[in-house]
């Protein structure tokens, strides 16, 4: 218990140091231009491998069809502009109706 406690507090004071760097540093470091132009990038891609790894995998392992379909549903629907409330609403109805018909 006191190892977490102690990595938990480690990765705490890094993250702190890291965003108070950040502010003491932003008038004094100028990145160059082609950084500036790929830093909103890095964070789409960021976010996208976030994404892709929470639907297509489940503790380590592949998460089998069911949630991959119903992330796949998902994204249909929202890129045809459903309401939020309809898109995530038929997914969690299309993962969950094809493990009820026994398709992991």
């Amino acid at each position: 218990m006191t190892a977490a406690v102690v990595v938990v507090a480690v990765l705490a004071v890094g993250t702190y140091a890291l965003r108070l760097g950040g502010v003491l540093l932003a008038d004094r470091v100028t990145p160059p231009d082609w950084l500036r132009r790929l830093l909103p990038l890095a964070a789409v891609a960021l976010l996208a491998a976030l994404a892709v790894t929470a639907a297509l995998t489940e503790a380590g392992r592949a998460a089998g069809v069911a949630r991959p379909a119903g992330v796949l549903v998902g994204v249909i629907l929202a890129w045809r502009r459903l309401p939020f409330a309809v898109v995530v609403i038929a997914a969690a109805a299309t993962a969950a109706g094809l493990r009820l018909l026994g398709v992991p």
